[in-house]
């Protein structure tokens, strides 16, 4: 079965799938090793990671595909890709769509705010109008040259419209043919209970750790009816503390050992790339 209708089967089963957040093929192939079912190729944590900066518009198509293509080499997990605004308009939608599709991606995120972006859990956000926003998802639909290719459509409207327009903008992106909804940095917990009754398509809820919306574990979600748990950044929050606790050490201590119990070891590192698969590669052609 191809990563796509895995991923398809995995949200339609509306069991509160957990999918953690990569910002590269190392973090990828954490993910993967751990046993989660599928990865959340972040536009905020490439944005962090990459570049060093905010989430608020700075990565474009180009870093975005560059990193799918090198992770879905990595893994064989579904990759569920975040594409920011389509990067343009509808136009762009498509071309966005196709590059994605070939770069390796099974589902593709796209959100209805102004560009230049901004994270979700950010004041200040913008959206544009529920038409333009419905062209695009329609854009998307169309562009897909596989039909498992999935579309989620991400709504930001309840930071500036309330609650009741997102839900009501999300249907029509349901109606656009979108296959995942998302209603974004929704605040209260009645909210999140609501939104599987209200909309019948698959969605996702956002757990962004510090964010505006309230933690509910994946099994309360899952109970509720949500057919993915994102977890978008857990990963790289917990990548830079584990960097700042290494290096504080380095430079208290001046050094760091393996016993200190606050870096992996050098074996287990080389496990994760590989060393062994490749070394054997070596050997047969050599």
């Amino acid at each position: 079965m191809s990563t796509r209708k895995q991923l398809k089967q995995l949200v339609e089963a509306r069991r509160g799938m957990l999918v953690p957040g990569a910002f590269n093929a190392l973090s990828a192939k954490v993910v993967e090793d751990l046993g989660f079912e599928a990865i959340y190729v972040t536009g905020a944590g490439v944005t962090n990671m990459w570049f060093g900066m905010p989430d608020q518009g700075f990565m474009g198509l180009h870093e975005i595909a560059e990193h799918t293509a090198r992770i879905r080499d990595a893994v064989q997990l579904p990759l569920i890709v975040d594409a920011d605004t389509g990067f343009g308009n509808a136009l762009n939608v498509v071309h966005t769509v196709r590059t994605l599709e070939r770069a390796g991606a099974d589902c593709i995120q796209l959100e209805d705010q102004v560009a230049p972006k901004r994270c979700g859990h950010f004041s200040g956000k913008e959206v544009i109008s529920t038409e333009e926003a419905v062209s695009k998802i329609k854009a998307a639909v169309d562009a897909r040259r596989d039909s498992d290719f999935l579309i989620m459509a991400r709504t930001d409207a309840a930071a500036t419209h309330g609650f009741e327009a997102a839900v009501e903008r999300a249907q029509k992106f349901a109606e656009a043919g979108a296959d995942i909804l998302f209603v974004e940095a929704v605040t209260k917990p009645e909210e999140v209970r609501q939104l599987p009754q209200r909309l019948a398509k698959p969605q996702i809820m956002n757990m962004v750790i510090g964010g505006k919306t309230p933690i509910f574990n994946a099994e309360q979600l899952g109970e509720l009816g949500y057919g993915i748990v994102l977890y978008a950044n857990a990963a790289l929050q917990g990548a830079v503390m584990g960097m700042q606790k290494a290096l504080t050490q380095l430079r208290d201590a001046r050094e760091v050992q393996e016993s200190s119990g606050l870096v992996t070891p050098f074996a287990e590192r080389q496990r994760l790339v590989g060393k062994s698969e490749w070394d054997a590669l070596e050997q047969r052609y050599t």
